[in-house]
């Protein structure tokens, strides 16, 4: 998986412009996700790579489309040092991994590449096989994330109680 390594107070205007967000087809988003902090993301991000931040990742604006923009852009996880509330809140709602590791964050270079356990609560850099531990999410978190999200896991708990 590549890394995207970006700096700190990566916001939701940066991460979709508002200009895009009268779109809802989360392909097209994808084609726009991060294109005013880095040109070449789109061209390049595919299914199952990685963004690695510094410090309040997604901060800014509510808005859900920056969420469904770097999912559909196929990335995996986003790690950083931390991440703005209500970012953090709509990630976990529509299903993306977020991982806050302030040591990964520090020292991971776009040229490294990772296994993420996040059952374990461990991002292992490959090259030297460092490990960064980070707070593991707790079975319903988890669950929302294998789910692709809220509404899912919703939709699939009721049939479970249905039956």
């Amino acid at each position: 998986m590549k890394i995207f390594k970006y700096g700190d107070n990566v916001d939701t205007d940066v991460i979709i412009p508002a200009r895009y967000l009268n779109i809802t087809d989360p392909a097209h988003l994808a084609e726009h996700c991060m294109e005013d902090i880095d040109q070449t993301f789109c061209e390049n991000a595919v299914e199952g790579d990685v963004i690695v931040a510094g410090e309040n990742f997604g901060c800014g604006s509510s808005r859900e489309h920056a969420v469904i923009a770097i999912k559909a852009s196929g990335i995996r996880c986003v790690i950083a040092k931390n991440f703005a509330r209500i970012f953090f809140r709509n990630a976990l709602n529509l299903g993306l991994t977020i991982i806050e590791c302030e040591a990964a964050a520090e020292e991971l270079t776009a040229e490294d590449e990772l296994i993420v356990d996040v059952e374990k609560g461990e991002i292992k850099r490959v090259r030297d096989q460092k490990i960064y531990s980070f707070q593991p999410y707790p079975e319903f978190l988890l669950n929302m994330i294998q789910n692709d999200g809220l509404i899912n896991t919703t939709k699939i708990k009721l049939k479970q109680e249905a039956i």
